[in-house]
């Protein structure tokens, strides 16, 4: 089987995929078809069943594993598998484990710099908050380790969320050495606990889609009260402190239509908002020119960054 990360242009394909998402449409003439996403370790890809009722598409659902057989297009910049047949697999046929994608980065490591920032922590309140979520919540602790960041932007796969809060948490790091007005303490306890929500608002995979609190509420507003909640049970914890360590995380995203309640008023806010829009960001640009593998040039235009996005040229 050809992982999605391999797949090309032009390529005919065999193998077993999970199906992440289907939902039925309509072309523009009335005709209907399916509209899939399918994954494995490497990723996923947009993929249509255009004869839906054919002889060689069998019946399946969303969250199968799926032996199809198509091949692979350009359409609007971006792959595109056409499915040509289609049947559910047999539990034998292929691993679960191999098609849930994992962090590059080694899971061990990553806690052991979680720590090392907790560690660094002064102020004996937010060392206590931070010590509440990730030593003495070994359930919370375990859920953070193995979620993604976000169900497609940047960042999801398992391990996703540790290692997207690890890289904030170290351009803090750096913001703080270099402008005093920032109060260090308080910036890399935000940057920890910005998307603590995230946990709760996606479900774990293999589906990583969002719950009905991640619908209702928002990982913004969940973390905010995670925090209230850890933080009264924290004997003399400063209720102004608490206030602008719950204001980072309702402004972290930066302005009203991103969802942030609240735009940054404090210099902490402001700082993990830029850190936190830096790596997802750049993240989103390392996976998008990761799956394009250096085989073009001008990738097309891209939605997020509003512009045509193009490979720099060997230096």
């Amino acid at each position: 089987m050809k992982l999605i990360a391999e797949m090309h242009e032009g390529d005919r394909i065999s193998g077993i995929y999970l199906c992440k998402q289907k939902t039925s449409a309509l072309t523009r003439s009335g005709k209907p078809y399916e509209n899939l996403i399918l994954q494995d370790k490497s990723g996923m890809i947009d993929a249509k069943i255009w004869e839906p009722n054919s002889q060689g598409i069998a019946a399946f659902e969303a969250m199968d594993f799926v032996d199809i057989t198509g091949e692979v297009i350009l359409f609007s910049g971006s792959l595109q598998f056409n499915v040509r047949r289609a049947r559910i697999a047999q539990k034998g046929e292929y691993k679960p484990e191999d098609y849930v994608p994992v962090s590059s980065r080694d899971a061990g490591q990553m806690n052991r710099e979680l720590m090392e920032e907790i560690s660094s922590i002064r102020n004996p309140y937010l060392s206590a908050l931070l010590k509440a979520f990730f030593v003495e919540d070994q359930d919370f602790l375990k859920l953070f380790q193995g979620h993604s960041a976000a169900k497609t932007i940047h960042h999801s796969f398992v391990g996703g969320l540790m290692e997207h809060t690890l890289s904030v948490a170290r351009m803090c790091n750096y913001l703080a050495s270099q402008y005093p007005v920032l109060k260090r303490d308080l910036l890399i306890t935000a940057a920890l606990l910005h998307d603590a929500g995230k946990t709760v608002e996606l479900s774990a995979f293999p589906l990583n889609d969002y719950t009905d609190p991640g619908q209702l509420v928002g990982h913004i507003v969940i973390g905010a009260q995670m925090i209230h909640e850890k933080a009264e049970r924290i004997e003399g914890f400063p209720k102004l402190l608490e206030n602008e360590l719950i204001h980072c995380i309702l402004a972290h995203h930066g302005e009203l239509e991103y969802g942030s309640p609240k735009k940054p008023a404090l210099a902490e806010a402001v700082a993990l908002n830029l850190a936190d829009n830096t790596d997802a960001r750049m993240q989103m640009l390392t996976e998008l020119f990761g799956a394009d593998a250096g085989r073009r040039e001008w990738l097309g235009f891209n939605k997020f960054f509003e512009s045509n996005l193009r490979r720099t040229d060997e230096v």
